[in-house]
């Protein structure tokens, strides 16, 4: 019945149960709903995650279930919240695609210098390379995720060798996860010893490549560069992601510093994760995206959670809006 609000059968199955008998305890909601006590100890897991099931303030060390009108309605809040951020997302894609459209469009006679598809991943490589060579002042750069692939990296790095001794500005963004990852780092460190220049934020959400600020390259599907780039000569798109570039520049991290913590001791990468959870997303998407496992999520969060003086996410996410965390 409540599947879609994130809850699994066997949880909503005791939720029920509590409902109906508030003093039962563990063995007894087992026997009724004919599953072991483990299960049921998983489910009450679940049940105060999702902040359903809470400790009896009359009977200290119990747990008694959260009223259906305030804690099955904050679920359906955050889903329709969730709805409204895909729906935004959506929105924000058709509106991107219009704009790649008109500009594909502006000149049928100049189609190809406005748009070119570039669909094997060897190919996009070559490209790049053609590229790395044509550059005379500068290349920016977006690398999303934590670990890179290996042969990405060697593919790349005489290329940018070569062009760091020629004297290119080469700027690179990655996401700070990309620490994690000793090869990636190592990397990032020989990329830095020649002149590179690196900075980090908490979330990447796609590959970019911009050179001369006149040619840009993103892929054609964000999750997978193996299915190719798009080359992009519009000069008004180009003018657009370099400001968006230049603007993730400015409030990232130096590579090698420290991340500044905020007044509230808050990290980027926390309040980066504070707002991912908050806009719904799962602990799997949040991890994906910060480029992080599931496990470093669920024990950063527990830590927001103490810090700030919660017993739930659900309530770590209202405490943080009322501390003025976000």
């Amino acid at each position: 019945m409540f599947s879609t609000l994130g809850i699994s059968t066997t949880a909503e199955a005791v939720y029920m149960t509590m409902l109906r008998q508030s003093t039962w305890g563990v063995a007894e909601i087992a026997e009724s709903l004919g599953i072991d006590a483990g299960q049921v100890h998983d489910a009450l897991d679940e049940l105060i995650e999702l902040a359903l099931v809470r400790e009896s303030p009359v009977r200290p060390g119990n747990l008694t279930p959260t009223s259906p009108k305030v804690g099955l309605a904050a679920l359906l809040a955050r889903a329709k919240a969730d709805i409204a951020q895909q729906q935004y997302e959506i929105e924000a894609t058709q509106a991107a695609i219009d704009a790649l459209s008109e500009a594909h469009h502006v000149d049928q006679s100049d189609q190809s210098d406005q748009l070119v598809q570039i669909a094997q991943l060897d190919s996009v490589r070559q490209r790049l390379q053609q590229l790395a060579r044509m550059t005379q002042v500068e290349c920016l750069s977006f690398n999303p995720g934590g670990a890179h692939r290996p042969d990405a990296m060697a593919a790349s790095k005489p290329v940018n060798q070569e062009a760091l001794e020629r004297g290119v500005t080469i700027k690179s963004i990655y996401q700070d996860s990309f620490r994690n990852d000793p090869d990636t780092l190592a990397y990032a460190r020989w990329f830095n010893s020649l002149g590179g220049e690196t900075r980090c934020v908490p979330v990447v959400l796609f590959q970019m490549i911009i050179v001369d600020r006149r040619i840009a390259l993103l892929p054609v599907d964000p999750t997978d560069a193996r299915k190719g780039a798009i080359e992009i000569h519009n000069a008004g798109i180009i003018a657009a992601l370099s400001t968006l570039f230049d603007h993730a520049w400015s409030t990232a991290t130096p590579f090698g510093s420290a991340a500044t913590a905020d007044e509230n001791g808050l990290e980027p990468t926390e309040r980066q994760l504070l707002q991912l959870l908050g806009d719904g997303n799962t602990d799997e998407a949040t991890a994906r995206k910060l480029g992080l496992s599931v496990r470093t999520v669920q024990r950063m969060m527990s830590d927001l959670t103490t810090r700030l003086g919660a017993e739930s996410r659900f309530q770590a996410g209202a405490n943080a809006v009322r501390q003025r965390w976000l």
